[in-house]
C-alpha cells in the first residue's frame, strides 16, 4: 500500500477515534449534569446549600438506589410505636428504625435525609409507624410528632351543638359546621353515645358521627331494646326520653324514679313539663354562655315550639341530647312507683323529693 494512502487512512481513524471521545465525553458531561435533575424528579428538590460535590454523590446515589426507599421493608407489616427521645442522634434513629424492622437500608435511609435536609428536623416524640410504609413516607412522618389520633371525650347531657364545640379543642380537624350538618342528614342527636373515643385526627364529620352511632348500638344491647318495648316505647322514643331524664338527674342513682315520673305523666295523658325541653327549644343563651338557660322565667315556658312539653302532650319531636347508658336503662327498668311531681331538694345536694299529688309537691317547696 502506498505510503500516502497508509497515512490518509491512519489520518482518518485518529480523526474518528477524536470524534467519538468527544462524544463520548459530551455524552458522559450530560448523564453527569442530568444526575440531579433526576434525583430531584424521583424525591423533590435538594436542601439548600449543598456543596456540588455532595449534590452529585447524593443524587447519583438516591438515583440508583431509588428502589430501596420506595419499597416498605414488609408490605403486609402491622403497627410499630417508635419512640424518638430528646437530643437522639440521627445516627441512633436509624439504627432504632433498622431494629424495629421499618427500613432495610440505613446507609441509604440516611444518605436520602440528608439529601432533603431532614436529618436536622427530625422532632422527638412517639410515632405511630407501619412496616409497610415505605422509606421515604418514614423519613416525612419523624418531622412532626402530632399523633395521628387524639382522645375525645363525649359527655352525657351534651347536645349535638356542645360536641361540635369540642372537636377543635381536642384537635380534631372536622369543621364544627360540618359536623352539625352530618348529624341532621342522620338524625343521630340521642345517638352519639357517651365515652371518651380514640380518633383519627383527620376524621371527616360523616366518619365521627358514625363512630359514636356504632357505640350506641354496641351498648344499646337487644336486652335493652326489649325494656323498652316492654314499656311501650319505639327506640326513638326510649332516647327521647332517656334524654330528658338526662338532664333532670344530678344523680345517677335518682334516674330510675324520674323516668318512674315521665312515665307515670305520659300514661295519665298529663303534660311532661320538663325544663330541659323549653332549654333546648330556646337554644344558646348569648347572657348566660350557655346552651342550657338557667334559671327560666315565666316567659321562657311559653316558647312556641314542638319541644316545649309544658304547653304540647307527649314526648317531644325526638332527644333533647345524648343521653348516658345509666339513663336508657332507666328508661327500660324504670322504677314501680305512683310519683307524678318532682323537685329538687332544698339542702343543694342534688336530689330530688317525689310526690304524689300535686298538694305535697307545692308543700315541699323551699321557704
Amino acid at each position: 500500500m502506498p505510503k500516502k494512502r497508509l497515512a490518509r487512512i491512519k489520518a482518518i481513524l485518529f480523526l474518528t477515534l477524536v470524534a467519538l471521545g468527544v462524544l463520548a465525553f459530551c455524552f458522559l458531561g450530560e448523564v453527569v449534569t442530568s444526575i440531579p435533575d433526576r434525583a430531584e424528579q424521583l424525591f423533590g428538590p435538594p436542601a439548600p446549600g449543598l456543596g456540588t460535590a455532595r449534590l452529585y454523590y447524593q443524587s447519583l446515589t438516591l438515583t440508583w438506589q431509588s428502589e430501596k426507599l420506595t419499597t416498605p421493608a414488609n408490605a403486609q407489616g402491622g403497627r410499630v410505636v417508635f419512640t424518638i427521645l430528646p437530643g437522639e442522634s440521627p445516627t441512633k434513629i436509624i439504627q432504632g428504625l433498622k431494629k424495629a424492622d421499618l427500613i432495610t437500608h440505613a446507609q441509604v435511609f440516611r444518605t436520602y435525609l440528608i439529601y432533603k435536609g431532614l436529618d436536622t428536623s427530625i422532632q422527638a416524640g412517639e410515632y405511630t409507624l407501619s412496616q409497610s410504609m415505605s422509606p421515604v413516607e418514614i423519613a416525612q412522618a419523624l418531622q412532626d410528632a402530632t399523633p395521628t389520633e387524639t382522645t375525645f371525650t363525649l359527655l352525657a347531657g351534651w347536645r349535638a351543638e356542645e360536641i361540635a364545640q369540642a372537636l377543635p379543642a381536642a384537635g380534631l380537624e372536622a369543621a364544627p359546621e360540618a359536623f352539625m350538618e352530618s348529624v341532621h342528614d342522620q338524625a343521630a342527636e340521642g345517638f352519639l353515645f357517651p365515652q371518651s373515643y380514640q380518633l383519627p385526627r383527620k376524621a371527616s364529620p360523616a366518619e365521627l358521627v358514625a363512630a359514636f352511632r356504632q357505640e350506641f348500638d354496641n351498648q344499646v344491647t337487644p336486652s335493652l331494646r326489649e325494656g323498652f318495648e316492654a314499656e311501650g316505647f319505639s327506640l326513638q322514643e326510649a332516647v327521647t326520653l332517656a334524654s330528658i331524664v338526662e338532664r333532670e338527674a344530678v344523680l345517677d342513682e335518682e334516674m330510675p324514679r324520674l323516668a318512674s315520673v315521665f312515665i307515670n305523666r305520659l300514661r295519665a295523658d298529663m303534660t311532661l313539663s320538663a325544663d330541659p325541653t323549653v332549654q333546648y327549644a330556646l337554644g344558646y343563651d348569648e347572657t348566660q354562655h350557655t346552651w342550657w338557660t338557667n334559671p327560666l322565667s315565666l316567659q321562657d315556658l311559653e316558647i312556641t315550639s314542638p319541644y316545649n312539653t309544658y304547653n304540647n302532650q307527649g314526648l317531644p319531636p325526638g332527644p333533647i341530647c345524648n343521653p348516658s347508658l345509666e339513663a336508657l336503662q332507666a328508661v327500660a327498668s324504670p322504677a314501680q312507683t305512683t310519683y307524678y311531681y318532682f323537685r329538687a331538694a332544698c339542702d343543694g345536694s342534688g336530689r330530688h323529693l317525689f310526690s304524689e299529688t300535686y298538694e305535697e309537691h307545692v308543700g315541699k317547696g323551699c321557704e
